[in-house]
């Protein structure tokens, strides 16, 4: 690695070096080699517009994370300059780091998740597709419709139950990345995933307090009254999507003067 040393002996105009002849020159101290503390996966640095561009072999992530070696810091012979340069190429190779230890996390729980999400989507359109099904829905036929609405209220909230577990895991290994790298050099999981031939642009993974007690707030409207409880992210989408539907049910029962409680009453 190329270290800039201070020249002992001046240059004049003509770039020529210029020899004091009352003095002795100093001897030139001999370069500090700082190669034994480079990171093993360390290639080179490289100039550029922007500041240094550190190049490193693949890392595989299933390395120790990067540490600047404590010898860098008590040896006598590195200068404050070598040990910032040092710990520049340190903090670049504990990112490209974590970019690889997320790939290798995250990719297992990336296949397990994009069935997880197509069941859900695929639960919650059946359930909106079971209730628009009330407008052509005779009135003697509406105890059937309900046992049908239950059914697919049951099913898209065991279908978002299913993708928040998975979820969480996720938003662990998102967050341990983010942890180590920084939000500005972070890895999109959505970048992640899209190696892997998935589009999970409209995925529902929240950040990892969001599946943690005491679990995120959510509001619901019953009855005209608001209620509040808490639930993992997409389990709470489906729960919102449920009363909105029921909601509507009791006011069209109250409204038709419908004294069935099992019109007017769905908990």
């Amino acid at each position: 690695m190329a270290h800039t040393i201070p020249l002992k002996t001046p240059l004049d105009d003509t770039g020529l070096p210029h020899h004091d002849t009352q003095t002795t020159p100093a001897p030139t101290a001999p370069a500090v080699d700082a190669s034994r503390y480079h990171h093993p996966h360390f290639v080179d640095a490289r100039p550029t517009d922007s500041g240094t561009a550190y190049r490193f072999t693949a890392f595989s992530g299933y390395e120790s994370q990067p540490e600047m070696p404590a010898g860098a810091y008590d040896d006598p012979a590195m200068t404050w300059e070598l040990r910032d340069q040092l710990r520049d190429q340190y903090t670049a190779a504990r990112v490209l780091w974590s970019h690889s230890r997320l790939r290798r996390q995250a990719a297992p729980l990336l296949h397990r998740a994009a069935p997880l999400w197509s069941a859900w989507t695929a639960a919650r359109d059946e359930l909106v597709a079971t209730f628009a099904q009330f407008w052509s829905t005779g009135d003697g036929l509406w105890r059937a419709q309900l046992l049908r609405l239950t059914d697919a209220e049951r099913a898209a909230t065991e279908a978002a139950g299913a993708f928040d577990v998975v979820a969480r895991e996720l938003a662990q290994a998102v967050a341990d990345q983010v942890d180590v790298a920084g939000w500005d050099e972070a890895l999109e999981l959505t970048t992640v995933a899209g190696e892997l031939g998935y589009d999970a642009s409209d995925w529902t993974v929240h950040h990892v307090d969001d599946y943690t007690h005491p679990l995120p707030q959510y509001r619901i409207v019953r009855d005209g009254v608001d209620h509040y409880g808490r639930a993992t992210p997409l389990t709470v989408s489906a729960t919102q999507l449920i009363e909105e539907q029921r909601e509507r049910l009791r006011e069209v029962a109250a409204l038709a003067g419908d004294h069935d409680q099992a019109h007017r009453t769905l908990v």
